[in-house]
C-alpha cells in the first residue's frame, strides 16, 4: 500500500486546505498546521517588500498568535523537492523534532513525510 493510501484522513485534510490556498491565492506554496486540539491553521505564501514568509512560516506564525502550544502535524503544498530547514525549524519550535511534515506536489500527492 503506498504511503498516500495509508494517510490518516486529518492529514489528508491538512493536504487539501494547503492545496486550496496554493490555487485561491495563487502563491507559490500553501501550508497548513494541525495544533494539539485539532484545530488548523491555513496559510499562503507572504511576499511583501517588506516581510518575506513561507507559507509553512506563516501557518506556524498563526498558529502561535490563536494560542497554540504544539503541533500534531504540518502540510506544504509546493514546486519544491524538500521543505526548507528554515521552514522544519519553525515546525519544530513549537511542535517538537518528531513533527510530521507532509511534502505534496501541486496536485495534492504526497512525495514525502519528513520529521520537523
Amino acid at each position: 500500500m503506498s504511503e498516500a493510501a495509508q494517510l490518516d484522513p486529518e492529514d489528508r485534510k491538512i493536504i487539501t486546505l494547503a492545496r486550496s490556498v496554493r490555487a485561491r491565492n495563487s502563491v507559490p506554496e500553501g501550508a497548513a498546521v494541525r495544533d494539539e486540539t485539532g484545530r488548523t491553521y491555513v496559510a499562503g505564501t507572504v511576499a511583501l517588500d517588506s516581510l518575506k514568509l513561507s507559507a509553512l512560516q506563516t501557518a506556524v506564525a498563526m498558529a502561535v498568535a490563536s494560542g497554540a502550544t504544539s503541533l500534531e502535524a504540518a502540510a506544504v503544498v509546493t514546486d519544491a523537492e524538500s521543505a526548507s530547514e528554515e521552514d522544519r525549524a519553525a515546525v519544530r519550535d513549537l511542535g517538537g523534532a518528531g513533527t510530521p511534515v507532509l511534502l505534496a506536489g501541486p496536485d495534492g500527492a504526497l512525495r514525502a513525510t519528513l520529521d520537523a
